[in-house]
Order: structure tokens, then C-alpha cells, then sequence
């Protein structure tokens, strides 16, 4: 899956695959996390926040999609 870097203190990278809904999420520490079922609106959502972490935290982690760690 193609990655875009952002600019985050937490976050290096974010990856999105729109067929399965899959969004994959790399941190600076050097986990790698996917959500699940997530829609291309979280996805932009994400990409066009002011604070990449607090959106992944408020609209992806507290809503509940569910996820699995890949690295």
C-alpha cells in the first residue's frame, strides 16, 4: 500500500486502499496499524486535518473501526 508522510509528532505515514477500506496507519515509534471498514471520507478527513493525530484519535480510534497491528 502506497504511503503519504505528514507532518505529525506522532505519525510518519498514512496509507489508504479505497477498494478494501483499509486504512493503514505507520507511527514514528515503527508500529504499523490498519483500520477497518473505514470510508474515503475519514480517509480525507485525515489527510486534510490540522492535527493528524488528534483526528486519528477522535474520528477513527474513539469511533470504534476495528483494526489489527502489522508491524
Amino acid at each position: 500500500m502506497n504511503h503519504t508522510a505528514v507532518i505529525s509528532s506522532n505519525l510518519a505515514s498514512v496509507g489508504y486502499d479505497p477498494a478494501r477500506q483499509i486504512l493503514e496507519v505507520a507511527f514514528r515509534n515503527g508500529s504499523v496499524y490498519q483500520y477497518l471498514s473505514v470510508p474515503s471520507h475519514i480517509y480525507e478527513g485525515l489527510m486534510q486535518a490540522g492535527s493528524h493525530g488528534h483526528y486519528l484519535d477522535s474520528f477513527v480510534k474513539k469511533a470504534g473501526y476495528a483494526y489489527r497491528r502489522v508491524r
